[in-house]
């Protein structure tokens, strides 16, 4: 039994630490987030769980490509279009498609290709090649998919280059199923198309691949006369996923998976309140929100600024958003946003922040 002198001291100390909470709460605009049922900041679907895994293979399935396996206790099942985030030695976060056997426990297959600084890459690719051998410990988290395989009597897969990474387990799940599926390969050359051989002994003929040094572009009109019934999945440059999108029949559209950066650039400048900040920032034509808000609250979280990740989720109180994040669904757009990429659609956006 405690004595009854600890006992008030150990009262005392707690009702102390009580006070300092609540005086540490009372001074901050920024923690807790009391506007919200449940604060949103830096919660994206699954992106605060870390996990470790080992690379425990490293090949290279075409020139500039690089394919980790990745192996680690406990990792969480997934299905195909699922993505993992990869958090590399240096803190950068990136997102990378799985491109492996969903059957296959604690084992994650990705791959990347080379993204050079010329051609708009911010370093991610370039740490992956370079830094990641086999032994390597490497973190994770994840895995998330924003670009599910529903089900469908057929289905038609459009890939492109490094695109294919994300089709490949649908293209087995199809398959797999029974299901009626045609895929489209396209790439520059045959020797930069990953997986470009496994893909040409799939599915009996049904598989089709087209390079623009061989045979120019592909020739998408075959698309405009699938039946109502047939699901069309497009990974690949923004560029032939517009094609695809083009080519589909009227009020038809294809379900995408983008793998660049959303632009954060582009229309007028507007206005950001914070509102428990006290603080209205002017956001200009060519910056983001984010850096804008960096710049009074320079603690606010984020990660991977391509809006995949979720960590920089704000509440809306006020205003339209301009959304142009890969990972909210509606219901989560109605009150909230990512401020690495989206933007107000009007003059002015009040956030909970």
């Amino acid at each position: 039994m405690p004595r009854p002198r600890t006992v008030v001291l150990l009262a005392g100390a707690a009702l102390l630490a009580k006070r300092a909470l609540r005086r540490r709460i009372d001074a901050s605009p920024l923690w807790p987030m009391p506007a919200l049922d449940e604060p949103v900041s830096g919660r994206g679907r699954g992106s605060t769980v870390t996990l470790r895994a080992l690379v425990a293979e490293r090949r290279e399935p075409a020139a500039g490509v690089v394919q980790l396996r990745l192996e680690g206790s406990g990792l969480p099942a997934w299905q195909p279009g699922a993505h993992i985030d990869l958090v590399l030695p240096s803190g950068t976060v990136r997102q990378y498609s799985l491109c492996g056997d969903p059957a296959e426990r604690d084992v994650y297959t990705i791959a990347t290709r080379l993204i050079e600084a010329e051609q708009g890459g911010r370093g991610g690719s370039r740490e992956v090649h370079e830094q990641l051998h086999v032994g390597t410990e490497i973190e994770i988290r994840g895995p998330r998919n924003r670009f599910p395989l529903a089900p469908a009597p057929s289905y038609v897969f459009v890939a492109g280059g490094i695109g294919i990474t994300p089709i490949l387990p649908m293209v087995r799940a199809a398959e797999a199923a029974g299901a009626d599926w045609r895929l489209l390969y396209c790439g520059r050359h045959r020797a930069t198309m990953p997986y470009v051989y496994e893909v040409e002994k799939l599915g009996r003929g049904r598989t089709t691949v087209v390079t623009e040094h061989e045979s120019g572009l592909p020739d998408l009109s075959f698309l405009g006369g699938l039946p109502a019934e047939t699901a069309v999945y497009c990974c690949g440059p923004e560029g032939l996923m517009d094609a695809v999108g083009a080519a589909l029949p009227e009020g038809r559209v294809p379900t995408l998976e983008r793998f660049s950066a959303a632009r954060t650039e582009g229309g007028a400048p507007f206005e950001v309140e914070l509102r428990r900040s006290g603080r209205t920032l002017t956001v200009a034509a060519d910056q983001s929100v984010l850096s804008a808000v960096r710049e009074a609250v320079p603690g606010v979280l984020y990660s991977c600024q391509q809006g995949f990740c979720g960590t920089c989720r704000q509440g809306v109180l006020e205003g339209e958003v301009d959304h142009r994040d890969e990972l909210l669904t509606d219901a989560e757009r109605a009150d909230s946003m990512l401020i690495c990429v989206s933007r107000s659609a009007g003059e002015r956006l009040v956030l909970d922040l």
